[in-house]
């Protein structure tokens, strides 16, 4: 395996920290304060990424897309995060899964999303179902060449934005070993469509400008040709998108656990206690290696994980191994960078007490860590079963 990276990789990150530092750090402070991002701010920065070309880097170049390899992508998308997350998660990529869209549905919706001229969200997660995607309760039943959708879905990321929802539903139930289970579809459903309502969703002390949403399905129709995939094989389409977003949170995580090293090593080096530098001192010291070994773990274990994606051979417990180490290696490194800092860490002059607060829902969305380890120890235990 080759460690070095390419001149091409260097120059995406190049170009992606000028993008961050010019084109989202000066509109921080804004939206940590309003939890907002005007929707000019939002088109110019969309604007610039497409021109620049990270828009929508995760599809294909043949469909208009970046076309960036997994390797390249997780690079970009390490230095988009060490911005703001609400801001950077303008420079969309949309859901993976869109490739699975087929007839109409390419011009209606991959495309037009791949453009930048229409934004998706996901809505998997529910009141009563998280984790365990098998119990979701909204039911889309079938009448005729229609289907009746009826349930709530909440915590839906940036639905007050999008113009449609990936929508996962179950429409049956089927007999297994070890028991009924619920057959899942995945549909393409419009905001405005009769009979489907968005609410605003909870306030999150996490991603300040990026908000969640509570969908509501009363009695929604949606026409079969509304299909993503195959009928019942929706939880199929999940399991590909959340193998995908788990590498994403990963990068995400390296990028700003790096801001919140050099900030804490550039503090330890210049601020002067007793005569010296607290670098000086073991106390400090052997802290900023601690960060430093973890952040270099997490990112060798992340940049394996894409590797190996592009060579066909990621698994479940690749990227649920850089998903549980990066997201774990921020909340150490975000809390310690705090602690040398003294109490400036948790002042707002500083992004900081921002990355503290944000760090908390890596270990919560697109699984659990203790999904992650679920998913790791189940492989690891898998050849023994009989």
């Amino acid at each position: 395996m080759d460690f070095a990276l390419t001149e091409e990789h260097n120059m995406i990150i190049e170009s992606a920290r000028a993008f961050v530092e010019q084109e989202l750090y000066p509109f921080e402070d804004e939206v940590e304060k309003t939890d907002q991002i005007r929707p000019e701010l939002y088109e110019s920065i969309k604007q610039k990424a497409l021109e620049m070309g990270f828009y929508a880097a995760n599809m294909p170049e043949e469909l208009g897309g970046g076309g960036l390899d997994t390797v390249s992508l997780t690079l970009l998308e390490k230095e988009l995060g060490r911005a703001n997350f609400g801001l950077q998660y303008i420079v969309a990529r949309p859901s993976n899964i869109l490739q699975a869209c087929k007839g109409e549905q390419v011009d209606n919706y991959l495309l037009p999303t791949i453009r930048g001229e229409k934004i998706d969200c996901l809505a998997l997660t529910e009141p009563n179902a998280g984790s365990d995607v098998r119990s979701m309760e909204c039911r889309a039943e079938r009448d005729g060449d229609h289907f009746v959708i009826n349930g709530t879905k909440h915590f839906i990321s940036h639905a007050d934005v999008a113009d449609y929802v990936i929508l996962f539903a179950a429409t049956g139930v089927e007999d297994t070993p070890r028991g009924p289970k619920k057959k899942i579809t995945t549909f393409l459903v419009d905001m405005g469509t009769p009979g489907f309502t968005v609410e605003q969703g909870y306030h999150s002390v996490s991603h300040r400008g990026y908000h969640n949403c509570i969908l509501n399905f009363d009695n929604c129709r949606v026409h079969e040709s509304q299909i993503l995939g195959e009928e019942h094989r929706g939880f199929d389409v999940a399991n590909e998108w959340l193998g995908a977003t788990r590498l994403s949170v990963a990068a995400m995580c390296l990028g700003r656990a790096e801001r919140a090293l050099e900030i804490a090593t550039e503090w330890a080096a210049t601020r002067k206690q007793f005569g010296k530098p607290i670098g000086k001192n073991q106390g400090v010291s052997f802290k900023l290696a601690d960060m430093a070994l973890e952040l270099k773990a997490a990112e060798l274990l992340t940049l394996y994980a894409a590797w190996k994606d592009d060579n066909g051979g990621m698994t479940d417990t690749d990227a649920a191994m850089a998903k549980l180490k990066a997201t774990e290696m921020l909340q150490m490194v975000s809390d310690e960078a705090i602690q040398i800092l003294g109490g400036m860490g948790l002042m707002d002059e500083l992004p900081l007490e921002r990355i503290w607060r944000d760090h908390r829902v890596e270990r919560i969305w697109d699984g659990t860590s203790e999904i992650q380890r679920h998913i790791i120890s189940r492989a690891m235990l898998r050849p023994y079963e009989q």
